[in-house]
């Protein structure tokens, strides 16, 4: 009897499963129509916990004013912290910016400048970060946490398997990204072996908003502006 229940569940399971799909569906299809209208865009990450008195917050709304003022618009994940600054430094130089927010129990919630036309919810990472990837000419990466990581070496993983055009990826923050950047070169480069030599050179280590701008106008005026798969 007890498998049988067993078996019932699992069945209720499988077909919750199989009507999920028109959801994820609608995720897609939302957001392929709204972002396909944005134009040029850069993607900023970082902490939701980043404080507005934290340098960091100030150097990200700086790099955004920059980013729109070379003529892109700004993306980030919606939230407080460095999507914050992102999303103010673009709204501040009169440029687009875009938020795509994700439902989460706690931290996450949608910050005040947002285009009122941009701001997009997701349920679903996968969804959003297949939104990041499409619609961004660049990864800008300030400090963060788990995720910023995860966003970061999945678009490094998209780009070096050659699922999608290359693109460049900068990291902001010398004192905060360099341990990384040197455990990358020396372990999985020198030592093991686990990555190629210009694998290395997908990722820039800079520390101004000057700098950033540099490696995207550099990296443009070589590559056309389009989506990226």
């Amino acid at each position: 009897m007890r498998k049988e229940q067993n078996h019932k569940g699992w069945n209720q399971i499988k077909t919750n499963d199989s009507w999920a799909i028109f959801k994820i569906m609608g995720e897609f299809v939302n957001g392929f129509e709204k972002m396909s209208r944005i134009g040029p865009c850069v993607s900023i990450f970082g902490s939701a916990r980043t404080k507005i008195d934290d340098k960091y917050y100030q150097l990200t709304v700086d790099v955004a004013k920059e980013i729109v003022a070379h003529g892109y618009g700004v993306i980030t994940g919606g939230g407080p912290g460095i999507m914050e600054a992102g999303n103010k430094g673009a709204h501040l130089a009169g440029g687009t910016s875009v938020g795509l927010n994700i439902d989460l129990p706690f931290e996450q919630h949608d910050n005040p400048y947002i285009d009122s036309d941009k701001s997009l919810d997701f349920d679903y990472f996968f969804v959003r970060k297949v939104m990041f990837v499409k619609y961004s000419q660049g990864f800008v990466v300030m400090p963060g946490g788990f995720g910023t990581l995860d966003e970061l070496f999945e678009a490094i993983t998209l780009i070096q398997t050659n699922k999608v055009q290359k693109f460049p990826i900068i990291l902001v923050g010398t004192s905060f990204w360099s341990g990384l950047f040197d455990w990358i070169k020396a372990t999985l480069l020198d030592t093991f072996s686990t990555i190629s030599p210009g694998d290395i050179e997908l990722l820039h280590l800079v520390d101004t908003p000057d700098e950033v701008l540099a490696i995207l106008d550099k990296f443009y005026d070589e590559y056309n502006l389009s989506p990226n798969f």
